[in-house]
């Protein structure tokens, strides 16, 4: 048995990675300093296969693994998860649900599709990553934080107003399909009446 399954007991949050379009090696690359479980879905593979780092579980159509069966050789000791109808973040989310997991980072994941996870935010804990973006989400609907000068999006459903604390200042504003604010450096303390998405700008490790 290798050290890279040896260690492995569920506690670092698993990597399921569904696409690799707009995301850099570099920018994710941290996500893999402690050897989590990762899938990785059959489009993404190739890609995944040239960073050079050991997958655990590949989502693919029986189509797919069939045409495929020498990676359970040249991958060992990964596994095939089968997944048909392309719908391999439901099938990865249920998966690790499944094996204990309470933690997972999805990469290349539009930040639109956040709204279906929700039901999932009770499970696990939740971040997504989409192109050069960090979403994760505020399920008490506070949050505060320290912030560099920077600017960050704030994602949830159209019209939730929102509360906006810094140094600059406090303001209440309606949340539009790109809330994005200019936070200074400092603490920003952030209120809504419901669940929202801080996204953050993600730069190479």
């Amino acid at each position: 048995m290798s050290s890279h399954h040896f260690v492995k007991e569920q506690q670092e949050p698993a990597v399921l990675i569904l696409d690799t379009e707009n995301i850099r090696f570099d920018q994710i690359s941290g996500l893999f300093e402690w050897v989590p479980t990762i899938l990785v879905s059959e489009k993404a593979l190739d890609q995944v296969l040239s960073w050079g780092i050991k997958i655990d579980v590949i989502m693919a159509s029986s189509l797919f693994q069939s045409e495929n069966t020498q990676l359970l050789e040249s991958q060992y000791p990964v596994k095939f998860l089968t997944v048909e109808n392309d719908d391999f973040l439901t099938e990865g989310i249920n998966h690790l649900l499944g094996s204990k997991h309470e933690a997972v980072h999805l990469v290349g994941l539009s930040h639109q599709t956040a709204f279906e996870l929700e039901a999932k935010l009770d499970l696990m804990n939740l971040t997504l990553f989409d192109g050069n973006w960090k979403y994760y989400p505020v399920k008490s609907g506070e949050f505060k934080k320290w912030f560099a000068e920077s600017s960050i999006h704030i994602h949830g459903k159209e019209g939730m107003p929102v509360e906006i604390k810094n140094l600059e200042g406090e303001i209440l504003l309606p949340i539009t399909y790109a809330t994005m604010i200019e936070v200074p450096e400092g603490i920003t303390e952030i209120k809504a009446p419901g669940i929202f998405w801080i996204g953050e700008e993600i730069s190479a490790q």
